[in-house]
């Protein structure tokens, strides 16, 4: 008799709410202080440029790409129990690295709108993912609930 793995999930919006809000919250305080160190100033707001613009686009990819990398997980997933996981291969402990990309790319439309794409897409797909999580073949889980992840 061959045995089928089976993916269960579950929408957990709080917890991935308050784990986006720790992620995206840190990227933000780093670019308001450095907005207000190495922007300039233009008409009706500030604008950056040249290596300030880099270092901020290097900054959201190590704490976003660069800790799931090293970790397994985001700072925010870690604090709320959460990971993702691969569609593709269940034995994998981490995501790929164009796994993590393509989930945290895309993450600009997920949270368009107060985020109302990406709660849409959580509570309406089968899997329970946002449209990064659908492109990059993974799902979030979490940890400490036993009735999710690999069956």
């Amino acid at each position: 008799m061959e045995s089928k793995l089976e993916l269960k999930t579950k929408a957990n919006l709080g917890k991935r709410m308050s784990a986006g809000l720790i992620d995206y919250g840190m990227t933000s305080i780093f670019n308001v202080g450095m907005f207000y160190f190495y922007g300039e100033s233009i008409e009706g707001g500030y604008t950056l440029t040249g290596y300030p613009f880099l270092i901020v686009i290097l900054f959201w990819a190590f704490i976003t790409i660069g800790i799931e990398q090293f970790f397994g997980v985001t700072l925010g997933n870690y604090m709320s129990d959460l990971k993702a996981i691969s569609t593709n291969n269940y034995n994998e402990s981490r995501i790929s690295l164009g796994q993590s990309v393509k989930r945290h790319l895309v993450a600009i439309i997920d949270f368009s709108f107060f985020g109302l794409i990406g709660i849409l897409l959580i509570k309406n797909t089968e899997l329970n993912q946002r449209l990064g999580d659908i492109w990059a073949k993974t799902v979030v889980i979490d940890t400490t609930d036993n009735e999710q992840g690999i069956r």
